[in-house]
């Protein structure tokens, strides 16, 4: 498996609810290619102080991604990608 570290910001382009109501990726694009994600799997919340941050991990049926929200205006961050 080749994992690529990336830690670029990336548009976001659909949202989709777990049981929960907890929101996550659906869709994204990154240099010009679409992503669609099929499920998303572990997530945790990070706190630092004030601030507070949401790591995802993410498939599209082929790639697995690692992605950061900042929480707190839409802002995602694709840390990881791995083929």
């Amino acid at each position: 498996m080749n994992n690529t570290i990336i830690n670029k910001q990336v548009q976001v382009t659909a949202m989709g609810f777990k049981k929960n109501l907890v929101a996550y990726p659906r869709q994204m694009e990154f240099e010009g290619t679409t992503y669609d994600f099929i499920d998303a799997g572990l997530s945790c919340v990070i706190r630092h102080g004030e601030r507070m941050a949401q790591i995802l991990t993410l498939t599209d049926g082929v790639a697995h991604f690692k992605m950061r929200s900042d929480n707190r205006g839409g802002v995602w961050t694709l840390l990881s990608m791995s083929t």
